[in-house]
C-alpha cells in the first residue's frame, strides 16, 4: 500500500479528496463502483492489478487520515479456521466495536455468517501515535469473484461506506512466446501461460517429443489460446489451445466435422498429428530400460526386457497410449498389477506393476488416446515404482520406440481449404503479436500510474 502522512490539518481533506477522485478518474480505473449515493462510471482503460489495489488504498487512506495518528500500515488477513469474520477483522488491532460494525456493513454484499477458513481481506489500518489505545481502521478490500472487489472505507464524518467494484470481463486470444529456461512449464507459466494450457500443450506433443531428453534451454516455443481476461489484464479462466509449436513443430487445432465438436490438431499440411500411439504414456517420465537383453535387477541374470520402463513416483497417473477397449484387467505373475488395451489394427499396448486402475476400468471399457487408467506403483517383480510398458502387434511383442505404427489422417477438399483459412489467421496474429509482452514492463505501468494517483492527492 502506498502510504499517506495523515499529520496534515484536517480542514484541508475535502479539496484534496475531491482532487483524488478527478485524477483518479481521469486515469480511467475501469471499474464501476456501486453505492448508495455512487456516481457516473468512470472511464475504462486497463490497469495493473497491483497498480489498482495501490490507488485503492491511496484512496480510502486520504479519507480517513486524523491528527494522532500514524501513516496507515496495510496487513493481510486470513481466516482461521473456527473463526468468525469480526474476530478476523479485530486481529488487525481495531476495537471489537469497530470491527462490529465493519462487518455490519459488509453484511448488505455479503454472507458474514458462514465464512470459510482461508478467507483473505487486506485492512489499511493507523496505530495511535501514543501507543495507547486500539488502531483505527482506514480501509478494507475483499475480493469477491475473480472479477469483484469489495472495499470499506471511511466518510469524513467518521461513517464506514461500502463499494463494489466490478471489471468488465473480456474474450481474447492470448500469444505466449518465448525459449525453454527451466522445464516446460515454468518457461510457459513465465510468459502466461496458464496449468490448464500448459497440460493441453505437453499432451499434444507427448507422442512427438520427449521432454526429458529432447528439450534443450533456448529451444523455442509458443502458445495461443483463448482466455477471459478482466480490464486489468488478469486472466480468470483460459479456453481451448489454438496452436503450438515446439522445437520448430507446429500445430494447428481445427473443428472437423462428425468429431463429437472436439477440436483436433493437424500439422503445416493438413495431416492429423495424432500418432496411432503415444511416444509416452507418462507425462514427464524418463526412460529407464529400453526393449531387448538385460540384466534383470532382482533375478540377477540377463534375459530380454520385452518392453520399455517409465521411471516415476507412485501414483503418477497412466495414459492410455491410443483409442481401444481394455482386454485384460488382472494380476498377472511378475508383472504384477496388469492391463492390456486392444486397438484397431491388431495392435495392442499393455503396462505393469500398476498400483491402481483408474475409476471405472475393466475388461470392455472402451478409452480414448490420453485418458487416464492407471497409475504407477511396484507391484509384482519390481525393484520401485515404474511403469513398464508393451507394444503387440499380432500377438507378438515389438519395440515401442522402434515399432512402425500407422500415421493419422490427412486433410483433404473443402476441410483442407477451411484449415488453410484458418492457418492463415493464425500465422498473422504470430506475425502482428508473436513476441510476449516481458513481465518487466508490467511494474513500470503501474509505478507510472500510482504516481500520476499520488500527485492528485497533493
Amino acid at each position: 500500500m502506498q502510504e499517506f502522512d495523515p499529520r496534515r490539518s484536517a480542514t484541508r481533506w475535502a479539496p484534496r479528496v475531491f482532487t483524488a477522485v478527478a485524477g483518479l478518474a481521469a486515469l480511467g480505473l475501469g471499474w464501476k463502483l456501486t453505492a448508495d449515493d455512487a456516481s457516473a462510471p468512470l472511464a475504462k482503460a486497463p490497469l495493473d492489478p497491483a497498480a489498482l489495489v495501490a490507488l485503492q488504498h491511496i484512496a480510502f487512506a486520504s479519507a480517513e487520515a486524523q491528527p494522532g495518528f500514524e501513516r496507515p500500515e496495510n496487513i493481510e488477513v486470513k481466516v482461521r479456521p473456527g473463526e468468525t469474520l469480526q474476530g478476523a477483522v479485530q486481529r488487525t488491532g481495531v476495537a471489537p466495536e469497530e470491527a462490529r460494525q465493519v462487518v455490519a456493513t459488509l453484511q448488505g454484499a455479503i454472507d458474514t455468517v458462514n465464512i470459510k477458513a482461508g478467507m483473505a481481506f487486506e485492512a489499511a489500518v493507523a496505530q495511535r501515535r501514543s501507543q495507547r489505545g486500539p488502531a483505527r481502521l482506514v480501509g478494507l478490500s475483499m475480493r469477491t469473484s475473480p472479477s469483484s472487489t469489495l472495499t470499506v472505507s471511511r466518510t469524513f464524518d467518521g461513517a464506514l461506506r461500502l463499494r463494489e467494484m466490478e471489471e468488465e470481463v473480456r474474450d481474447e486470444q492470448q500469444v505466449a512466446c518465448g525459449e525453454m529456461n527451466g522445464s516446460f512449464y515454468e518457461s510457459v507459466a513465465n510468459v502466461g501461460g496458464t496449468p490448464a494450457v500448459i497440460s493441453q500443450a505437453a499432451k499434444l506433443f507427448s507422442h512427438k517429443i520427449d521432454f526429458s531428453r529432447d528439450i534443450k534451454e533456448g529451444d523455442r516455443f509458443c502458445l495461443i489460446f483463448d482466455r477471459k481476461v478482466t480490464e486489468s489484464g488478469r486472466t480468470i479462466e483460459a479456453g481451448d489451445l489454438e496452436y503450438a509449436e515446439v522445437k520448430g513443430q507446429k500445430f494447428y487445432a481445427f473443428d472437423r466435422k462428425g468429431e463429437n465438436g472436439n477440436s483436433q490438431f493437424f500439422d503445416e499440411t493438413g495431416k492429423n498429428i495424432k500418432g496411432f500411439l503415444l511416444r509416452t504414456p507418462v507425462d514427464g517420465a524418463r526412460i529407464t530400460s529400453k526393449f531387448g537383453l538385460r540384466r534383470h535387477p532382482i533375478l540377477g541374470y540377463n534375459r530380454a526386457h520385452q518392453g520399455v520402463d517409465f521411471g516415476a513416483g507412485t501414483g503418477t497417473p497412466i495414459l492410455a497410449a491410443g483409442d481401444g477397449v481394455v482386454l485384460e484387467a488382472r494380476r498377472w505373475a511378475g508383472y504384477g498389477n496388469w492391463l492390456r488395451i486392444r486397438h484397431s489394427g491388431q495392435w495392442d499396448t499393455g503396462y505393469a506393476h500398476i498400483s491402481r486402475y483408474a475409476k471405472g476400468i475393466k475388461p470392455g471399457t472402451r478409452v480414448r488416446q490420453g485418458q487416464v487408467v492407471a497409475y504407477v506403483g511396484s507391484t509384482g517383480m519390481s525393484s520401485g515404482p515404474h511403469l513398464h510398458y508393451e507394444v503387440w502387434l499380432k500377438g507378438q511383442r515389438v519395440n515401442p520406440i522402434g515399432a512402425k505404427v500407422p500415421q493419422g489422417t490427412i486433410l483433404a477438399g473443402a476441410e483442407l481449404a477451411s484449415f488453410r483459412s484458418q492457418k492463415a489467421r493464425i500465422d498473422r496474429m504470430l506475425a502482428e503479436g508473436g513476441a510476449a509482452v516481458s513481465n518487466e514492463d508490467t511494474p513500470k505501468l503501474a509505478a507510472a500510474d500510482i504516481e500520476k494517483a499520488k500527485t492528485s492527492l497533493r
